[in-house]
């Protein structure tokens, strides 16, 4: 990733004041903060210093459950290759844990009904020795709710996760971490133990101005859910392959459905999610996807937002006080409403099947008009015409038809049903017929269509 100096001074100095606020008013002993835009890091910022030296984006702080995403996309590479299914219990590939009926998918997105943490003592002030097996990490009585009945975020649910990746593997979460992901993007101040130059951790006094040295402890078999450490401009890299994918590590596709809301929303809740391995918001009007962390002694977030082409990086090295998550989410903000992401020309298509070309335009759903519309990227999008209703963008399969890839007709067939003489006489989806008059006369309408037509309501 390059620096590109391309943000207004004015811009720069909204970002500068907001995490300065953020790091007086949380009295943290440093913070350091970067944005990136369409995969450049456009602005980098800090507060005090770390070992007498101002921060920047190349120290390194622990970044807590934003470790969760990484084991994610571990798990996702495993699919991918065919190893397992998202729908396998857990027991098919990581036997005798007591959790076995939960499913690989269930776990990704904390919806297994595992307990939110471990038996015993707090596991993230305690040795990894404490917790010796996965026996130790989930208890004799692992489950608090109905297995896929509601979002229950657990930590023990990731430890597993990374339990089956090192054994499917045949190699520990750590090694499987740096070769699968962490080198082929080029993350290499992240890391499972901390590096120089890296902040310390430091709980600040509630009523003093005072600091108390948090301990650095080895998570052992937790580390799959909140053990790495990294740097603002490392997490600004990986944000960057959380909206494009890259094919050495995983494809846009995987990584959209990591992005894809998969928990039910419970309520009180209803402008938050969880995917898989990734936090969903919805602020400000836009769709924020990332994950915040904390551990003793440091607080993180990491926000992207499609739409904006932004993300936004915030590492603190206190323990509380600083809501690092509101902090990335507010440069996001801040970027996206002084710079607005400068939109793609129009350009015509350079070419365009005349069978497909002839599909454009007005079609009816009983007496809803829809309107079918190329993309540039030889798919179909079907919507209302005007107002709201449901809408889904299509890629072809190349043999005349389309499947849906999002919304409601999301991984439906959509056809094109020709007469004898080629002409089209419908649009069939998921059994939902499509035509070009509302209910006509010669329309293959199921149920039929009354043979006296449209008629005024006789008085």
């Amino acid at each position: 990733m390059t620096t590109s100096a391309e943000l207004l001074p004015a811009t720069s100095r909204a970002l500068l004041h907001r995490i300065a606020v953020a790091q007086r008013d949380g009295r943290a002993p440093s913070l350091v903060a970067a944005v990136a835009r369409d995969g450049e890091l456009v602005w980098t910022g800090s507060r005090t210093s770390v070992d007498g030296h101002g921060p920047d984006e190349n120290v390194q702080y622990r970044i807590g459950s934003i470790t969760k995403t990484f084991t994610a996309v571990l798990v996702l590479r495993l699919r991918d290759e065919g190893l397992l299914d998202l729908g396998d219990p857990l027991e098919k590939h990581l036997p005798g844990t007591g959790a076995g009926e939960v499913t690989i998918a269930e776990l990704l997105a904390h919806t297994g009904g595992l307990a939110a943490e471990t038996p015993g003592e707090w596991w993230e002030r305690s040795s990894a020795t404490q917790r010796p097996t996965l026996a130790d990490v989930l208890g004799e009585q692992p489950f608090r709710h109905p297995v896929g009945r509601r979002h229950h975020y657990s930590n023990p649910g990731y430890t597993l996760l990374g339990a089956l990746v090192a054994a499917t593997r045949g190699v520990t979460w750590e090694e499987a971490l740096r070769k699968e992901i962490l080198e082929p993007l080029g993350l290499s101040r992240t890391s499972y133990e901390a590096q120089a130059p890296h902040a310390g951790g430091w709980a600040v006094h509630p009523y003093a101005d005072v600091l108390l040295p948090e301990p650095d402890q080895d998570l052992g078999l937790m580390a799959p859910a909140g053990q790495l450490w990294s740097t603002a401009r490392d997490l600004a890299v990986f944000a960057a392959f959380l909206v494009t994918g890259d094919d050495r590590v995983l494809s846009t596709e995987s990584v959209r459905e990591m992005r894809t809301p998969a928990a039910p929303v419970l309520p009180g809740e209803w402008e938050a999610s969880y995917g898989l391995g990734m936090q969903v918001l919805r602020r400000d009007e836009r769709t924020l996807v990332g994950h915040t962390g904390s551990l003793p002694g440091f607080v993180a977030g990491l926000w992207l937002s499609e739409e904006d082409g932004l993300a936004a990086v915030t590492l603190v090295n206190c323990t509380s006080g600083v809501p690092a998550a509101t902090v990335a989410a507010d440069l996001l903000k801040i970027v996206a409403e002084a710079e607005p992401r400068m939109p793609e020309p129009w350009r015509p298509l350079p070419e365009v099947d005349a069978s497909v070309l002839e599909l454009a335009g007005p079609w009816y759903w009983g007496t809803q008009v829809v309107a079918l519309r190329l993309s540039a990227d030889g798919g179909v999008d079907l919507g209302p015409a005007a107002g709201g209703g449901r809408r889904s963008r299509f890629r072809p399969n190349g043999d005349g038809t389309w499947t849906g890839l999002d919304g409601y007709y999301a991984g439906e067939v959509l056809r094109a049903e020709r007469r004898h003489d080629g002409s089209v006489s419908h649009l069939d989806l998921g059994s939902f017929v499509f035509t070009r008059e509302p209910y006509g006369a010669d329309s293959p309408v199921p149920g039929g269509v009354d043979p006296e037509g449209w008629r005024g309501l006789p008085r």
